[in-house]
């Protein structure tokens, strides 16, 4: 979900009269700057619904995407992207970006020369019409007004009101410069929020019908996120609290699958501040975001980011300042002259992701040696207890991310696969004796200085009761 933003560098105007639909044989061009700019957005509205606030707009958009130029089909919900046809799959074009209904009823994208970029694949089967419904869904109609194509069959990253999921089914959020991305998924037992990477996937969040009922699809309600079961009968409903429910007093207009920090949110429009804004978000803290921290960071209890970090050996370099928070630990595990490793222990310390590969009955030592033995293993979180029981669990990572601080947590112990040879000569407990402490070193400095500026505080205080009379100024 993006806000567009009236900027230097944008174009939004409208192609003649804007009305709720478009017949055969329309088409619509909107040029390509022959030079790169950077932030360039072009759009033309061409249809818009007969709202009298917060209407739906569909748009034929041209943005400066990673140095080439997208063209692109969306629709918008007041400033608000509620949908677009190259959410999955860009279509990049030069000169010219154009839309046409053709005459046997497919929906195009096109470049120069007639090269079709997308396409809704429907020639042939009676399309008579282009039309935004009061919905938002977006819809091609034969001439008895039967859907041939439709938008919400096509999720991106916002579920609109009324629009329905079914099971196997998701919403897709990509984080800027990243190559993860969020997901939304409905699966029979649950919905749940993934994390993406490569051959990876956790779980971070998930919400789960009671008495084990199964879901055959959800719905988005004026009221919630209704889920239904195969005899299309509500069995449970994801909603805001009965308090903000009565505070907001306006239904709900959206869900959306935030692209930065991959938190689900249950949007409605707020006429005091005249925007949209969230009555419900599934994950309240900043620590349980799967990716609060970059990789091999950790989320203190202050919700700041401290790196997990070895010392390097002599004949290696580490440069001050890096952001990077894997110089020095990560990579070489596997392939030829793979680098050897130990695990590096950090007790407190636990994961927001789930769904990892699951060793139950193993002591510590052998779920290090389990990582250690497999190279695509980065790190491995062993637990102790479980729901008051003596129960030992390792879980094995591909990855070093979603890492946070825990206030009880002795019995969770997180380990991460780090170069043998990067301590040097330091002796592997001075190496594990050191992370312990950089944990929480953010917690440490903020306490110091709490209690440093109240300390000071106190002693000002005293000497200026002890001054003499003459000096109190």
């Amino acid at each position: 979900m993006q806000l567009y933003l009236f900027i230097s560098l944008s174009l939004f105007f409208t192609y003649g009269h804007s009305k709720t639909d478009i017949s055969l044989g329309y088409q619509l061009t909107v040029a390509v700057p022959i030079e790169y700019s950077l932030g360039f957005i072009g759009r033309a509205f061409f249809m818009e619904t007969n709202e009298i606030t917060q209407t739906f707009k569909t748009a034929l958009s041209v943005e400066a995407v990673n140095d080439k130029y997208s063209c692109s089909l969306e629709v918008f919900l007041g400033d608000v992207k509620v949908w677009n046809s190259g959410h999955h799959s860009k279509f990049y074009t030069s000169n010219i970006c154009v839309l046409q209904l053709t005459q046997d009823g497919d929906l195009r994208l096109k470049g120069p020369k007639d090269r079709v970029g997308w396409r809704t694949g429907t020639s042939g089967q009676g399309v008579k019409r282009l039309q935004i419904l009061r919905t938002g869904n977006l819809v091609l109609l034969d001439g008895l007004g039967n859907i041939k194509w439709q938008s919400f069959n096509f999720p991106t990253d916002v579920m609109l009101w009324g629009q329905r999921l079914s099971v196997a089914s998701r919403l897709i959020s990509f984080p800027t410069n990243s190559t993860s991305y969020y997901s939304l998924e409905i699966e029979q037992s649950r919905i749940a929020l993934y994390l993406n990477s490569g051959k990876w996937n956790y779980s971070y969040w998930e919400f789960k019908p009671t008495k084990n009922r199964n879901i055959a699809y959800v719905q988005l309600g004026r009221k919630g996120l209704e889920l239904f079961n195969d005899k299309q009968k509500k069995i449970a409903e994801i909603h805001p609290s009965d308090h903000q429910t009565v505070q907001f007093g306006q239904p709900l207009r959206f869900l959306a699958l935030g692209n930065r920090t991959g938190n689900l949110k249950l949007y409605f429009y707020s006429p005091s501040i005249a925007k949209f804004d969230a009555a419900f978000q599934a994950l309240n803290t900043t620590c349980d975001l799967p990716l609060a921290c970059k990789p091999y960071g950790i989320c203190t209890l202050s919700s700041a980011c401290s790196c997990i970090q070895v010392l390097i050996a002599e004949n290696e370099t580490s440069r001050s300042g890096n952001s990077d928070c894997s110089q020095g630990i990560s990579g070489g595990f596997c392939g030829n002259g793979k680098t050897k490793a130990e695990m590096l222990e950090l007790k407190g310390v636990g994961s927001v992701l789930r769904g990892a590969p699951k060793i139950v009955n193993v002591s510590k030592e052998a779920c290090a040696s389990l990582c250690l033995e497999d190279c695509n293993c980065t790190s491995a979180l062993y637990s102790t207890a479980k729901g008051g029981m003596e129960v030992e669990e390792c879980f094995l990572y591909g990855m070093v991310i979603g890492v946070k601080q825990v206030e009880r947590g002795n019995e969770l112990s997180y380990m991460v696969k780090v170069r043998k040879a990067a301590h040097g000569g330091h002796g592997k407990s001075n190496l594990k004796r050191w992370v312990l402490v950089l944990v929480g070193v953010v917690d440490g400095l903020i306490i110091l200085l709490v209690f440093g500026g109240l300390g000071y505080y106190m002693i000002k205080k005293r000497r200026k009761h002890t001054l003499p009379n003459g000096h109190n100024n």
